[in-house]
């Protein structure tokens, strides 16, 4: 074996090629595999670090004003909260779908069901956007436009309403910006896979995007009724 070859990044010990999906600085695409994994479950507990404070501020003033908190989520439009819901479920569905495909090699169906669930996603952000327009028609929006018909408010202090929408709209906003994040990575992989560049060899790329994706979902899961179905709404 000539010295350029033995040299190359490319070649083993043995003269045969290296795996090309594997990076130099691990030993085996097992070992590539898990730090890629590890590094994203560390991402996702910092992740619920930040989303826990929020959660605890949240419950702590929902404690000392529950009768603002109960009648600012009946402000809300708990249909438009359950269709959203419905839509991210779906969009964990093909996400499990796509990694699925990934790990089976099957290109054409891994950019399908990356394509389904950026399209799941995006319906999900047209549905909460349309709800920022209601809530801003109804002049609730603190800051802003917070000029509430005195009905809205059922007898409960305008501040404490107006502090439940300020929970609401940086909760949902926070929850929103993380999609628009995870939609354009998976957009990403799905453009790595139209390329080609993306095999069986190399699924954990889908597999850390998918946990990404299904850890936005996970909150939403809880922001769903923690903001939408207080105070008995369907007694």
């Amino acid at each position: 074996m000539s010295e350029s070859a033995a040299s190359s990044p490319l070649a083993t010990a043995g003269g045969h090629r290296a795996n090309p999906a594997l990076h130099h600085q691990f030993e085996d695409i097992g070992q590539q595999r898990d730090a890629g994994n590890f590094g994203m479950w560390v991402f996702l507990a910092t992740e619920m670090l930040f989303f826990g404070g929020v959660f605890t501020g949240y419950i702590m003033y929902r404690s000392l004003y529950y009768p603002g908190f109960a009648a600012g989520s009946h402000g809300l439009e708990a249909d438009l909260g359950a269709a959203m819901t419905f839509v991210l479920l779906a969009s964990s569905f093909t996400m499990a779908m796509a990694v699925h495909a990934a790990r089976a090699g099957h290109r054409g169906t891994l950019i399908a069901f990356l394509c389904g669930t950026i399209l799941l996603g995006v319906a999900f952000l047209a549905i909460k956007f349309t709800e920022y327009i209601h809530k801003w028609h109804e002049q609730l929006v603190p800051g802003l436009n917070f000029h509430p018909a005195l009905e809205s408010l059922h007898g409960a202090p305008q501040h404490a309403v107006e502090l439940f929408m300020c929970f609401y709209f940086f909760m949902t906003g926070l929850h929103a910006l993380h999609m628009i994040i995870g939609i354009g990575l998976l957009s990403v992989m799905a453009l790595l896979a139209w390329r080609g560049k993306i095999s069986a060899e190399h699924y954990n790329r889908v597999e850390v995007s998918g946990l990404y994706w299904h850890f936005v979902d996970i909150i939403w899961i809880y922001l769903f009724p923690l903001l939408y179905l207080i105070g008995g709404r369907y007694k």
